[in-house]
């Protein structure tokens, strides 16, 4: 008698307002991604295939912020047909780049850059996925790490929970043995600050780090920010930095809306 044919998991991957540059970190994992196909069934990941299972799907992965009306009405969708969620990069846990918008006028952006603002159907805010729907984990970063990807994957699909580090990347410099930046050189770096993922990239290259990975766990944010005037950066410049990839996460959010002219 033939043997019971075991159901794979299966695996989708959405796309929201984005570059696609997380879902590029997955198919970049190459090998790691030639296992993780052998235990799941890619139902659903348009970067990737055409092929198209309908759900409810086992994992889905979600790239991207919540940007439209049609947006926010998909998520809810999607959740209801996933049992596990996790959102992958800076858009879908705090907003993206895009999020830039969020600290001024949507509308007088539509105007100046479209000749026909009247037919673009947009949101005042890019929001993280979490701001619509339960989300099981967030995996950070602008890219994120396939390393951490292929460790999400697996986690889940074993039923236990990811090994992500929290700690920041000043943790991954002291582990690689790079010299601290501001110390040694006196160039600003959200590393004391910034969640761990890049392996300390920018800093081994003797620059600053960008927040790539958003807020650590308990971020100092006002100490980083009066070490960042001490090195000459004024409070426009101190607004800027927080204002990049993950400029609506919340910690880092509260500290350049601290900076503003109107709260002095």
């Amino acid at each position: 008698m033939a043997a019971k044919r075991t159901r794979k998991p299966k695996l989708a991957v959405w796309k929201f307002a984005s570059c696609d540059g997380c879902q590029l970190s997955l198919l970049d994992c190459e090998d790691e991604l030639l296992a993780v196909t052998g235990q799941v069934d890619i139902a659903y990941f348009p970067e990737a295939s055409r092929e198209y299972i309908r759900g409810p799907y086992d994992l889905s992965l979600v790239e991207g912020s919540i940007t439209t009306p049609h947006d926010a009405e998909r998520i809810h969708k999607i959740r209801r047909q996933s049992k596990v969620l996790v959102t992958i990069g800076a858009c879908a846990t705090a907003g993206g780049i895009q999020a830039l918008r969020n600290f001024g006028d949507v509308k007088e952006f539509t105007r100046l850059v479209y000749p026909s603002p009247q037919f673009i159907e947009t949101l005042k805010k890019s929001t993280a996925i979490a701001d619509h729907v339960f989300v099981d984990f967030e995996l950070r970063g602008c890219p994120i790490s396939k390393e951490q990807l292929v460790e999400v994957i697996n986690a889940y699909l074993h039923g236990r929970k990811p090994a992500v580090p929290t700690h920041s990347v000043c943790v991954e410099c002291k582990r690689r043995g790079t010299a601290c930046v501001m110390v040694a050189s006196g160039i600003p770096c959200m590393g004391p600050v910034t969640q761990a993922g890049c392996g300390a990239l920018c800093p081994a290259y003797n620059r600053g780090c960008y927040g790539c990975f958003g807020p650590m766990e308990t971020p100092n944010t006002p100490a980083a920010s009066g070490a960042f005037s001490r090195l000459g950066m004024n409070e426009d410049g101190i607004i800027r930095t927080y204002r990049s990839f993950n400029a609506y996460a919340e910690a880092f959010r509260r500290e350049s809306e601290r900076h503003e002219p109107t709260n002095h």
